[in-house]
């Protein structure tokens, strides 16, 4: 039953995000935020194939274990695709409220996403193993929340300060993605049930794509 549900949804989501990604890139006539947002979607979509098809495949056949170093390699992946999907989303809320300068906000992104990247990287993840230490998830997951934190903060205030109809529970999406994530990072090794706060971080993301697809057809027909 578990095989069937998980290998469904993971299905829908990535269709769905892939799909409005795609649409969005090919939509968007040239316009900034609206092409690096359906990349964005793309990135999201094909970052999380190399984990979810994986898992979607050993679950439908000899189970996670067998398939350890593919969910692991898989993990890495993802984790480094997510640090660019938050990198492209800085950079929509730079086109969209059109915001010039701030090279050393510019600074931060890429050095809490550079930390990120280099921190997934390291060989002391032991992404191959069946039992990867916690320590390293904690500490590779250290720059992406912060940059998580940032995100939220950026389109909070600008959605706010511009009355961004559009664009208003962009920043709950975020933090609801970080707020469903985090037990998942801390608990999920020692209580399995909590990795189940997967599906509705994953519901986040879709809203957030959503968002974006959604405010493309709204303002541009």
């Amino acid at each position: 039953m578990q095989a069937v549900f998980e290998t469904v949804f993971d299905v829908a989501y990535l269709f769905t995000v892939l799909f409005l990604g795609i649409k969005m890139v090919k939509e968007s006539r040239g316009v900034t935020q609206f092409v690096l947002y359906g990349v964005m979607a793309l990135v999201l979509g094909l970052g999380d194939s190399f984990h979810l098809i994986p898992r979607a495949v050993a679950l439908s056949t000899k189970g996670l274990d067998a398939y350890t170093g593919a969910l692991g390699i898989g993990k890495c992946i993802t984790s480094v695709t997510m640090t660019l999907f938050y990198m492209l989303l800085y950079y929509v809320w730079r086109e969209r409220y059109g915001i010039r300068g701030k090279e050393k906000l510019t600074g931060v992104v890429w050095l809490l996403s550079a930390a990120r990247i280099i921190l997934v990287l390291m060989p002391q993840n032991q992404w191959l193993s069946k039992t990867p230490p916690l320590s390293w998830g904690i500490y590779r997951n250290i720059p992406f929340v912060l940059l998580g934190f940032l995100m939220i903060t950026l389109f909070y205030r600008s959605g706010k300060e511009h009355d961004d109809a559009d664009f208003r529970h962009l920043w709950l999406t975020i933090a609801l993605s970080f707020g469903f994530y985090l037990p998942v990072v801390l608990l999920a090794g020692a209580v399995p049930p909590v990795g189940a706060l997967m599906i509705p971080k994953t519901g986040a993301y879709v809203w957030t794509v959503w968002i974006g697809y959604h405010s493309m057809k709204q303002e541009m027909g």
